[in-house]
């Protein structure tokens, strides 16, 4: 299962970051679409009519400080937790995710997470900023 951790230091201080980082309508993934659930949201990526859908649940909320999430999707599975910590007049987000790709075999583990890290570290610098 890879794994990535990307950690990034924040002008804004830890209520407002952890309100960016959990606004999760505005995590701009290319392809993707968000859709607020009962449960969390379901992040939709496709091309047209073909694509899937990526099921997250909140399984921990401790605001300004911490979120857990869970994937419970057919095609991407896994969880990830996004904490903020202060930092002198900002504060440092932390974003540590391990994924499964269903089908995807795991000589390709390094690909994935490559990926998964240029996402997670493209999406907290467009919510920071």
């Amino acid at each position: 299962m890879p794994r990535t951790v990307v950690r990034y230091t924040s002008h804004l201080d830890a209520v407002d970051a952890f309100a960016r980082v959990t606004d999760w309508e505005r995590h701009r993934v290319p392809l993707t679409t968000i859709t607020i659930t009962p449960e969390g949201f379901t992040a939709r990526t496709a091309v047209g009519p073909v694509g899937f859908d990526d099921p997250m649940h909140v399984t921990r909320w401790e605001p300004p400080h911490r979120a857990d999430l869970q994937k419970q999707g057919r095609v991407v599975r896994g969880s990830a937790s996004i904490t903020v910590e202060p930092s002198g007049s900002g504060s440092v987000v932390t974003w540590d995710e391990d994924v499964t790709v269903i089908g995807v075999p795991r000589l390709l583990d390094p690909v994935v997470r490559r990926l998964l890290r240029l996402m997670v570290s493209t999406v907290l610098r467009r919510l920071m900023s």
